[in-house]
């Protein structure tokens, strides 16, 4: 027993001691072995703007504080103390706006607990003491604990978005795990799963955030994390993309341009109106207004007034006799009625060319004082291409700017929208399109024009009317007799209200007045002359008659003949067409302006009798006459200058009528036969019928010819009731230059055989189909037989029907070849 209890307290002493060993030295290793110092990193947000690209100023007005800011920001955080912290130091990321913190700590917890204390008590530092002092002042930045390895970039060309690119290095990551690490930052807005990628590169995934400071601080605080996938670790590389990728809207544009073309033109055609109307507008004022004239500036005309018209005295022109203008008395009251008045149709002017239109016209718009626009249609018959033509047109009206060369760049755009859209573009337009557009535009600044100068007439009335005693018409009298009867005060209220009704009428009929002086004048000159293009001519019309109708303008259509009226009249149908026509000066008249004319320059010449016959051969055709007074006043005689004008009209006749060679004559739209008919007709009589002419031969009731020399000016064709009636020569010295190429020995015979072939032609032409049907009557009278008991044979009577034709033809080609014999031999005798 002694045994065993001495036996048994050796073990309970030995076992205490071993427990009490055990305790001493685990106290004493946790005193000996050293806590272990990890690093970490925080990113402080907010410090710096966050720079949206490359031309973003505000980093010029930051850079001065950046080393303030960053020891502001170590200072701040050097008081915080857990885990032992110690900052090692402060790195800028200047582009997203934050500094990284570098930081050394201790824990024997775990790092991921110790690492949120650290951002906790960060967090709490900046809290307690008022924030941390950033590029806005004093505010509290968020801490974020960096959970990769970041990379500090400062690319320039890469600024922040809210769009992040996230890269996987390795297997790809559930749209859920993405959820969970990007969401602590901000407010996601979309996620986007993984697409097929070409072999080599990495899938992705794009987060997209609401703001840009939540992806700035998400790139910087989860770059580089390392995630655990089913298939391994994924690192993560994020970097941001720009919400509109490099070429997605040339991509765009490529794959729907049937969206992007129409959308653009429409935007061309708004820039267009919006910008460029109102100034080609205000540039048709100004030529209207003569803003951009130097002779329409006050110092430029004191300054003529002050050196030029004190040097020299301009004298007034004499007068010339009324008689001289007899003919043209009645076109100048026409033309005058016509502007006297609101315009409600088209004046159209016609006459012959070098009837003294121009000059009734200018003296017109002389007289009315008004401000007026002139088109001349002879010009733009000029241009020799669609866009000469349209920039002719804006010239004349002062349309400003156009932009004629992007013509031909429209119809290349146009062949190339056909191509991708199946449709042209509708961005270049017809000459009719931009023809009307013009017209429109002056229209327009017309009625601005009329507007202006109705105020401008209104003031000046008003003006004129301060401080001139009222109407003692319009003034109630008293009467002097106070016992007046009844009967005479009635009388006098009765006179009263008349004269109070006569008032407002005079007010009325001033104001039209008014309203009529404010129009200005559209002159279209040359209309329907030679070679002018139809479109501008149909164009032309249309607008004058819109003038007319809506009373924007007084519209003068000038043209050398009547039947060019048709356009005009077409155009303005629901009224007619105020016609004003000119014709040539009886001789009188003729002869007395060529009297006043040669008196005016100061030449002592007195017109004999035999002159006096010259000057009647170039009847009233103005241009003549001044051609006549100008070759006298330099020293030819009269019969002289007549035959030379004559001589001159020869040269010209044969060349507008006949051609300079046959190849010439084969592009006129008349034969020889046809002219020379008609000039030995007119040489012979002064007019001929017109409807005998047009169903003789060469014309056998074509009248394209006829129509065709009246609009070359080589005859003149009168009508009557809208018919044509006579033919007259072009001009009326043409009668004597019809005389002399008739009696022309050698042009005489040229054409007259010519002439005579033709007809040689037609007459065996006519012989020879007389013979064929002969020859076939003879056959049927040899089916039938020739015994006809009943009645007359029909084969026999147009046998001789035929007989008898086929005879005069014979005679008239025996007679031509006889005639064309003796022709030639005059040609013979006449050229050795």
């Amino acid at each position: 027993m002694f045994r065993r209890a001495a036996g048994t307290f050796p073990l309970r002493q030995t076992s205490r001691s071993a427990s009490r060993l055990w305790n001493f030295s685990s106290q004493t290793s946790e005193v000996d072995v050293p806590i272990p110092e990890r690093e970490g990193r925080v990113f402080v947000d907010s410090i710096f703007p966050i720079l949206l690209g490359k031309f973003d100023f505000r980093r010029y007005f930051v850079e001065p504080r950046k080393n303030i800011l960053l020891t502001n920001l170590k200072e701040r955080f050097n008081n915080v103390n857990t885990h032992d912290l110690r900052i090692l130091s402060v790195d800028p990321h200047f582009k997203d706006g934050g500094a990284f913190i570098h930081f050394k700590y201790k824990t024997r917890e775990e790092e991921e607990q110790a690492l949120k204390n650290i951002e906790e008590s960060l967090k709490k530092e900046a809290r307690n003491h008022g924030g941390i002092t950033t590029w806005m002042g004093s505010r509290t930045p968020n801490v974020w604990l960096v959970k990769g390895s970041p990379w500090t970039e400062d690319i320039i060309g890469r600024s922040a978005s809210g769009m992040l690119k996230v890269s996987f290095e390795g297997p790809d990551i559930p749209e859920e795990t993405l959820y969970r690490i990007f969401r602590p930052y901000g407010r996601i807005e979309d996620i986007t799963l993984p697409t097929p990628v070409p072999a080599g590169t990495q899938r992705f995934s794009m987060i997209h955030y609401n703001r840009i400071h939540s992806a700035t601080v998400a790139r910087n605080v989860v770059y580089g994390l390392e995630v655990p996938t089913s298939g391994g670790r994924t690192r993560l590389r994020i970097s941001y993309t720009s919400p509109i990728e490099a070429h997605v809207i040339r991509d765009w544009i490529t794959n729907h341009p049937r969206i992007f073309l129409p959308v653009l033109f429409f935007l061309i055609g708004t820039l267009t109106y919006t910008i460029f109307d109102p100034i080609r507008t205000l540039m048709v004022e100004a030529k209207l207004l003569d803003w951009f004239d130097l002779k329409q500036f006050r110092f430029y005309k004191w300054l003529r007034a002050n050196t030029l018209e004190r040097l020299y005295t301009k004298t007034d022109s004499i007068p010339v006799d009324k008689q001289i203008w007899k003919e043209r008395e009645d076109a100048q009251r026409g033309i005058y009625a016509y502007l006297s008045d609101l315009p409600s149709t088209v004046t159209f002017v016609h006459g012959p060319q070098g009837s003294g239109k121009s000059t009734l016209i200018a003296s017109a718009l002389k007289s009315a004082e008004r401000k007026s626009l002139i088109i001349d249609c002879r010009e733009l018959s000029k241009a020799s291409s669609d866009a000469q033509l349209v920039a002719g047109l804006a010239k004349q009206t002062g349309y400003w700017p156009i932009f004629s060369f992007l013509n031909s760049m429209n119809n290349l755009i146009d062949l190339a929208s056909v191509g991708l859209i199946g449709q042209k573009a509708g961005l270049s337009r017809s000459v009719d399109e931009q023809l009307q557009q013009i017209l429109d535009t002056v229209a327009l600044a017309l009625k601005t024009v009329s507007e202006k100068q109705h105020k401008q007439i209104t003031k000046k009335i008003q003006a004129k009317g301060q401080g001139k005693p009222a109407d003692g018409s319009n003034i109630a009298k008293g009467s002097d007799n106070e016992k007046a009867n009844a009967s005479e005060v009635n009388q006098k209220q009765d006179d009263q209200s008349s004269s109070v009704d006569a008032g407002k009428k005079k007010e009325n009929d001033v104001a039209d007045i008014q309203a009529v002086e404010a129009l200005p004048i559209v002159v279209i000159r040359n209309f329907a002359g030679k070679a002018v293009r139809e479109d501008l001519l149909n164009s032309l019309a249309q607008w004058a008659a819109k003038l007319a109708e809506n009373q924007i303008a007084h519209v003068i259509v000038v043209s050398d003949n009547r039947e060019n009226s048709k356009k005009v009249a077409k155009a303005l149908q629901s009224k007619p067409l105020n016609f004003v026509a000119l014709y040539d000066a009886d001789e009188a008249s003729a002869l007395a302006f060529v009297q006043e004319k040669l008196r005016e320059a100061d030449d002592n010449v007195k017109l004999t009798s035999e002159d006096r016959t010259y000057v009647k051969r170039l009847g009233g055709r103005s241009v003549d006459l001044e051609s006549l007074v100008n070759k006298v006043r330099t020293g030819m005689g009269v019969k002289e200058a007549v035959e030379d004008i004559i001589s001159r009209g020869i040269g010209e006749l044969r060349k507008n009528a006949f051609g300079d060679d046959a190849e010439d004559a084969k592009n006129l739209p008349w034969t020889r036969g046809q002219a020379w008919t008609l000039l030995n007709l007119l040489s012979k009589k002064a007019e001929v019928p017109y409807h005998q002419v047009l169903l003789d031969y060469p014309f056998k009731g074509d009248e394209s010819p006829l129509r065709s020399m009246e609009h070359a000016e080589l005859i003149s064709i009168a009508t009557r009731d809208g018919r044509p009636t006579v033919i007259r020569p072009g001009k009326p010295v043409y009668r004597w230059v019809f005389e002399c190429l008739v009696n022309d020995p050698i042009f005489r015979a040229t054409q007259e055989i010519e002439f005579n072939n033709q007809l040689v032609s037609i007459a065996e032409t006519t012989i020879r189909s007389c013979e064929e049907e002969l020859l076939k009557l003879a056959e049927i009278k040899h089916v039938n037989g020739s015994s006809i008991w009943f009645g007359e044979d029909s084969a026999s009577r147009r046998s001789q029907y035929l007989l008898k034709k086929m005879m005069e033809s014979v005679r008239k080609l025996e007679g031509l070849e006889r005639k064309n014999v003796e022709l030639k031999k005059t040609l013979s005798k006449l050229s050795s």
